[in-house]
């Protein structure tokens, strides 16, 4: 592939993930996945501060398109259907190649302690993203907190359930299906 090939940030993605995957993320280096690549360390850097980012690109836009989500949601909208308004709007973001690399991406998270820390990190960032725009809907602090954890935790369960292979349902779907479950799941606590 030559360097001016087109789509430079996905073919970083997938070359990291494939590099991650064969010998570890610890032994792997930025230039490595530049050059499976096709490119060069500085296009790498062009994209991401540095090679955990490779894996979390994105967050921003994530965010973004929840607290869209909430904001269009109707005015008489509980928390929850705010929270179900802002799933549609960023899980309908995602495309089939994301789907292709999931797997991957979700096994080289589990098996690196700085990457599960840095996925920790992006689940707070989206949390605090819903929140606030519930928040800004009027829904008080701590509903509008947890309520915007219910819906990452959707959100989370059905990414896992979406990159499947053997899944047939649309990540919209899933979405709200894991969202539907948690909310039942809530109901029994008291």
């Amino acid at each position: 592939m030559g360097r001016w090939e087109p789509n430079a940030r996905e073919r970083l993605v997938w070359a990291a993930l494939q590099l991650f995957a064969e010998q570890g993320y610890d032994a792997t280096a930025v230039a490595q996945i530049a050059e499976r690549a096709g490119l060069t360390k500085t296009t790498f850097f062009r994209h991401f501060p540095d090679k955990r980012e490779v894996l979390f690109a994105g967050q921003d836009i994530h965010a973004q398109l929840l607290a869209d989500g909430i904001a269009a949601a109707p005015d008489d909208a509980t928390p929850l259907e705010a929270v179900a308004a802002a799933l549609d709007a960023v899980t309908a973001s995602f495309r089939p190649i994301q789907r292709e690399f999931g797997p991957r991406l979700l096994a080289v998270i589990a098996d690196t302690s700085e990457l599960r820390e840095r996925a920790a990190f992006k689940h707070a960032g989206l949390v605090a993203a819903m929140a606030e725009g519930l928040r800004e809907r009027g829904v008080p602090e701590l509903t509008a907190g947890l309520a915007a954890e219910i819906g990452v935790r959707a959100f989370d369960d059905a990414f896992a359930r979406w990159v499947d292979p053997a899944t047939e349902q649309t990540f919209p779907e899933l979405a709200r299906q894991a969202l539907d479950e948690l909310r039942a799941a809530a109901a029994t606590l008291t």
